[in-house]
């Protein structure tokens, strides 16, 4: 059935948001590229973009509701029902889930007894899987409020969402201090965070994503191995048993893989058509054939 218009903001909600729209469009040379933090600013008010929300954006910006719906929808960050005060994402991606990421997620739904993107009855919590949080060193990882929680467990995990939930002090692995999800909207909005060390808490990157930039620098050289698939190698190439498989940057060291090894193709270069006259890959067919 058709949706009666939203309900606007109150008075004094709609001036203070006026406000803060303005030094928020201010901010760009078109007023419509002002829309992703503006959206924020209106879930930082009601903690997701609720239909009124969407007319304000779209009445600040001379938009239709259409393209401000169309965008709140993209970006998995807008949240588009109440939710908890505190989003607890779980990653679930490839390495997280391997390393235990998928029995976190399990074992938190069934604690909570809430299911994906679902909040407990209290309105303290918000469980969803998320698919990546770009801190696979650290996997499993567990975000509240987009703060890391790195090398989370199950138990971890619980223990995590029962003092959330009691409202005890939780503080991230790395990062600012914990706040709510409506003050992280608006700081996501581009508001400062005016908590005492706050921003001077923000973390960097884990020692596993830097190893690549220390490498190309020269401060780095990691033991290391290569695995190589093909048969026939020097008995002087291989490494004798108990000898470090340390690889200098001229010297590379190599072994036979075990029957149940699987080579993986950053191990070693492989064979290609332009390399393997014995098995070229030939023109490519029309379309069709």
């Amino acid at each position: 059935m058709p949706q009666l218009p939203a309900t606007p903001y109150p008075a004094e909600v709609r001036a203070r948001l006026d406000a803060d729209a303005k030094e928020v469009v201010a901010r760009y040379p078109g007023s419509r590229s002002a829309l992703l933090p503006l959206l924020h600013l209106v879930q930082s008010e009601e903690g997701y973009v609720s239909r009124t929300g969407i007319a304000f954006c779209a009445e600040t910006l001379d938009l239709t509701t259409a393209e401000v719906t169309a965008v709140s929808t993209f970006y998995s960050m807008y949240r588009r029902r109440p939710s908890g005060d505190y989003q607890v994402g779980v990653c679930t991606n490839t390495l997280c889930a391997v390393m235990g990421g998928d029995a976190i997620f399990d074992t938190l739904k069934e604690h909570l007894g809430v299911g994906n993107n679902e909040t407990t009855e209290d309105g303290k919590v918000t469980l969803e899987h998320i698919e990546c949080n770009a801190a696979c060193d650290f996997a499993p990882v567990v975000m509240v409020n987009w703060e890391f929680f790195d090398n989370q467990t199950p138990e971890s995990a619980t223990q995590l969402v029962d003092d959330l939930i009691a409202g005890r002090t939780v503080e991230p692995t790395r990062g600012a201090p914990l706040c709510s999800y409506k003050d992280t909207a608006r700081i996501l909005a581009g508001f400062p965070d005016e908590r005492p060390g706050a921003v001077e808490a923000t973390g960097g990157a884990g020692p596993a994503s830097l190893i690549g930039l220390k490498l190309a620098k020269g401060e780095a050289l990691p033991k290391a191995r290569v695995v190589s698939p093909r048969a026939g190698q020097p008995e002087d190439a291989r490494p004798q048993d108990g000898q470090p498989h340390d690889v200098q940057p001229h010297d590379a060291q190599v072994h036979d893989p075990a029957p149940t090894e699987r080579l993986s193709s950053h191990d070693a270069p492989q064979q290609t058509s332009a390399s393997d006259p014995e098995h070229p890959a030939g023109p490519a067919a029309e379309e069709g054939e």
